[in-house]
């Protein structure tokens, strides 16, 4: 089991890397779509009737990812196969990498209406009031956050619980950004899916915060800063999570993050991570270059993982 699951972890990399997300009939959005059209029927401004919403929907994604386990029976091949494909399905680190180097393009060219108009492919801030100061923290901010939720965290759920764990860490984490925000309509009805995301996070993200610690001088930034802004400003962040890998990236580029942040439903007067200077075009750049690293020490870290627990097995 070990064996083909490592297999397949690294398949899905690879085809994650050579094709990027599928560009028809993308299973994620396929989930999306549904969880739009069962809200109709449960959605409720309560936290109970969330939690049933979120409770079917994730269930049933669980329930589908250990049907296809089953089906592949002993078969390291056929293991293989179905691991990667659910990787290449649910990761996101060359989507996210092809957004950000776009985005720093635009930056560099001083197209402050482009990078607005980019902006919402990355993260749910309020483009029209943004700068271009606050554009690039946003951007680096966001791959920061989505190097831990769309690349490391699928891989170690992988590793741990197979195409089960693949699916429905997705299923969770687009629960989560569909309703587990702040707004209104979500406040009540959208925490299950945000507290389940921030249980389903907790370790992936100290993962990678670390290695974002291990990766830094590979893009000409600083482990030590890495490591101290990390220990030192994470929680101050309102997110358990978001603020573990955003304050590592932060002292790994020696920049600041954080501060007034400005969504549509509102504004939210965050911390100041880091003391270095404010992020510009090229620390996006860079903020790419050590996504790139960071995922690829995440999926060397998730194969390992497959095969010892491989091992314990015997």
């Amino acid at each position: 089991m070990g064996v083909g699951r490592a297999a397949g972890l690294l398949l899905g990399v690879a085809a994650d890397a050579v094709f990027g997300d599928p560009r028809r009939h993308h299973p994620v959005a396929f989930f999306g779509r549904a969880a739009g059209v069962t809200e109709r029927t449960t959605y409720r401004d309560s936290r109970t009737a969330g939690v049933g919403h979120t409770a079917l929907l994730a269930g049933g994604v669980v329930a589908l990812g250990v049907a296809v386990e089953r089906l592949s029976g002993r078969s390291e091949l056929v293991r293989t196969a179905t691991t990667a494909a659910a990787t290449w399905v649910v990761l996101g680190g060359t989507s996210l990498a092809r957004e950000g180097t776009a985005m720093g393009r635009e930056l560099d060219g001083g197209d402050l209406a482009a990078a607005r108009e980019r902006l919402p492919n990355l993260c749910g801030r309020e483009p029209a009031a943004l700068d271009t100061l606050a554009i690039a923290k946003a951007t680096v901010e966001s791959v920061a956050e989505n190097t831990s939720d769309a690349v490391v965290a699928p891989l170690l759920w992988g590793a741990v619980a197979g195409v089960p764990g693949l699916l429905a860490y997705r299923a969770v984490n687009t629960l989560d950004a569909m309703i587990g925000h702040k707004s209104p309509r979500y406040l009540r009805f959208g925490w299950a899916a945000a507290r389940l995301d921030d249980l389903a996070n907790l370790v992936p993200a100290r993962a990678a915060a670390l290695l974002t610690v291990a990766a830094a001088p590979v893009v000409g930034g600083s482990a030590k800063e890495a490591w101290e802004v990390w220990r030192r400003d994470a929680s101050a962040h309102p997110s358990p999570n978001a603020g573990q890998v955003e304050a590592a990236f932060a002292g790994a580029l020696e920049i600041r993050l954080g501060g007034r942040t400005v969504y549509s439903y509102g504004a939210e007067d965050r911390a100041v991570m880091g003391h270095g200077r404010n992020p510009d075009a090229g620390h996006v750049t860079r903020a790419v270059e050590l996504s790139r690293v960071v995922g690829a020490l995440s999926a060397v870290l998730a194969a390992a993982l497959a095969l010892v627990a491989r091992r314990r097995q015997f």
